[in-house]
């Protein structure tokens, strides 16, 4: 038996369980706060979130993330050839973190979220457990994704040392933020409950 078989829901807010009414949505006694079964338009709006994510992916990969100017000399670099320079000085280990953490992870948080999506909408039984975990982790590694939008920005304000050295920005930068920032609200959008709707009708 499901709580929302019950007509039961806990607020978002402050975790107060709750008897809804027949229209399955009400007010939390406690904080005020909208309660529903489940959050409204959960599917479509994790969707929208994602494609717009998909999209973003291509010029965050694409267009220059930096410049580096260093003695008058230095050339725009995206995030690949980033981590290729990086390899060819023989910075093996940075190379290796700024290519998980900036390509290969959000990649794959955009694949789990397509699964996780695409498993609802077929009403799948299998493997709820290791859905919801799977929802988890990709909800976790998302808080850690801005890293290296905060590092461009942190180098830009601080490496300014006239014609020895400069940082700035280029657009790829942005919209590698557009693609963290998408895919976070993606999953923050995605209800998990809805992993186990399907398990069994209520009575």
């Amino acid at each position: 038996m499901r709580a929302s078989c019950l007509g039961l829901a806990s607020c978002a807010v402050c975790n107060q369980l709750m008897r809804l009414p027949a229209v399955r949505t009400g007010l939390c006694p406690r904080c005020g706060s909208h309660v529903h079964v489940r959050k409204p338009a959960s599917l479509s709006n994790s969707w929208a979130l994602l494609l717009a994510a998909v999209i973003m992916y291509f010029p965050a990969n694409l267009l220059p993330i930096m410049t580096v100017v260093y003695l008058g000399s230095g050339q725009p670099d995206t995030i690949i050839s980033g981590v290729i320079r990086l390899m060819m000085h023989g910075d093996w280990p940075i190379a290796l973190v700024v290519f998980v953490a900036s390509v290969l992870v959000p990649l794959l948080k955009m694949i789990v979220l397509v699964y996780l999506l695409f498993s609802v909408h077929r009403k799948s039984n299998l493997r709820r457990r290791e859905r919801t975990r799977l929802y988890r982790m990709t909800e976790l590694v998302g808080r850690w994704s801005m890293v290296d939008v905060f590092v461009v920005a942190l180098l830009a304000a601080l490496v300014h040392l006239g014609v020895l050295a400069d940082i700035t920005p280029g657009p790829g930068a942005r919209a590698f933020a557009a693609v963290v920032i998408l895919t976070m609200l993606s999953a923050m959008s995605f209800d998990p409950r809805l992993i186990w709707d399907h398990e069994e009708d209520c009575p």
